[in-house]
């Protein structure tokens, strides 16, 4: 089925990626390949800097929105601007396709549906005709 839009919600643990139509939403869900990792600064690092994250995570995590002609990413930290950050620098077209960033805590799975439909419907009220 063809999706028009879709809303992901991820943190370091998951994303759960929705594609939305009017009538229909498809769910997936994408977990890191080691899942709660330990993403504070490293002990003992002269720098200070923090761990490097899984860019395997985020790569599934675009391609579970393919598809999709406008993309909502939202989550409660700084995963999604390290997901925008991914994108940007590794997938230019889906970067085309983002139309918004949200801060969102953890919604149920019907709450996020809701929450990018009137999105979306605002967003689209904003375009020009």
């Amino acid at each position: 089925m063809s999706h028009y839009h879709a809303v992901v919600w991820l943190d370091h643990n998951e994303a759960r990626i929705m594609h939305i139509s009017p009538d229909d939403v498809e769910k997936s869900v994408v977990s890191p390949a080691s899942p709660h990792r330990n993403l504070h600064r490293k002990r003992g690092s002269v720098s200070g800097s923090r761990q490097a994250e899984d860019p395997h995570y985020y790569h599934e995590v675009v391609e579970a929105l393919a598809g999709a002609t406008e993309i909502l990413i939202v989550g409660p930290g700084q995963a999604k601007l390290e997901l925008i950050k991914h994108i940007h620098s590794h997938d230019p077209a889906t970067s085309a396709r983002v139309i918004g960033v949200e801060t969102v805590d953890h919604p149920s799975d019907a709450q996020l549906v809701a929450f990018a439909r009137k999105y979306f419907v605002a967003k689209d009220r904003l375009l020009p005709q």
